[in-house]
């Protein structure tokens, strides 16, 4: 049999369709060729993974790559994305499909409405769904990212210490980022060497953060590794703080326990850290009954009412007690 996955985009997106893939590979009975395809920024995320056989992207358009799926002859498309592109590749691969529920009108409610009608459950879920016509159901493990070896990174030599808090400092929206005082007043209070992960848009508020700590125990690790390096790094600490964003889901593959502080959006939309077996636990910071909140599914650059309530008012006590080292 031979199946394509399809999802476009972001990074915690695309980690969360793995157990899918694993389910595909080893519930089946039967030999599976599974082929995904991303866009070109996210492909080394699906690459690296040993359950896929091929991989195929897109830069802006699907005409890109659509002669080549059609060579392929796909007993099944499987769209994990469903807009307007993946619904083009559908009308012209014109073969078997299924598509994950999207359920914008529940989230549009919830957004603009504050009314939440999200069902309890957590989008992995939801893509396994989309699977339960092949009789593939959810293995209740946790999601993989497969890093190369190439990519390792010994944070002994790197750094010089062993037991570390990672902090995933970034976002793609500000308005899923705590402060950068705020994130200043948590750490003041650890007492083990840190690891500030992110890119390199990250890297002057890590300096910032590195500055007002003056502590030689603080690295700044933003834009100076890779996507798998900083995972790397993530995975030999002790505890992950981290916003709600990709790193949070790449973490929830390896079991760490972490602590997510959440702005604008809020875990309900079915995005929260996916730790199925309970070996590790998330716990979650929010500014609950705030009449604005959630203002977005995804963010924004600055916060639509001018105030940041969801970040500023945050519970810095609190989140420093949930690092558990």
């Amino acid at each position: 049999m031979k199946i394509l996955i399809i999802r476009f985009s972001s990074i915690g997106d695309i980690v969360l369709t793995s157990p899918v893939m694993r389910g595909l590979k080893e519930q089946l009975g039967e030999p599976v060729e599974l082929h995904y395809l991303t866009k070109n920024a996210f492909e080394s995320i699906v690459a690296s993974n040993p359950k896929v056989d091929k991989v195929f992207t897109i830069q802006k358009s699907v005409d890109e790559v659509i002669g080549d799926l059609r060579k392929e002859q796909y007993d099944w498309v499987i769209d994990l994305h469903n807009n307007i592109r993946t619904k083009s590749i559908k009308s012209k691969l014109q073969k078997p499909s299924k598509t994950v529920r999207k359920l914008n009108w529940k989230k549009w409610i919830l957004v603009k409405l504050k009314i939440n009608r999200m069902p309890s459950l957590h989008i992995v879920d939801r893509y396994f769904e989309t699977v339960n016509h092949l009789d593939v159901r959810n293995d209740g493990k946790e999601c993989e990212f497969y890093i190369n070896p190439e990519n390792q990174i010994l944070v002994q030599q790197e750094f010089g210490f062993d037991s570390f808090l990672s902090v995933a400092i970034g976002a793609q929206f500000a308005t899923k980022r705590l402060p950068t005082d705020k994130l200043i007043e948590v750490l003041a209070k650890v007492k083990i060497p840190v690891v500030l992960i992110g890119g390199k848009d990250d890297f002057d508020a890590a300096n910032e953060i590195c500055a007002a700590l003056n502590d030689n125990t603080i690295v700044n690790a933003c834009g100076k590794y890779n996507l798998q390096q900083s995972a790397s790094i993530v995975r030999q600490s002790q505890h992950l703080l981290t916003h709600d964003t990709g790193m949070m889901h790449i973490a929830s593959c390896f079991g760490i326990s972490m602590t997510t502080v959440w702005g604008n959006t809020v875990p309900d939309l079915g995005m929260y850290a996916y730790l199925p077996s309970g070996k590790a636990k998330a716990s979650i910071h929010e500014v609950k009954d705030l009449s604005c909140r959630p203002c977005s599914k995804i963010g924004f650059q600055k916060c639509p009412k001018g105030h940041f309530r969801c970040m500023e008012i945050q519970d810095v006590d609190g989140i420093f007690r949930s690092l558990d080292f």
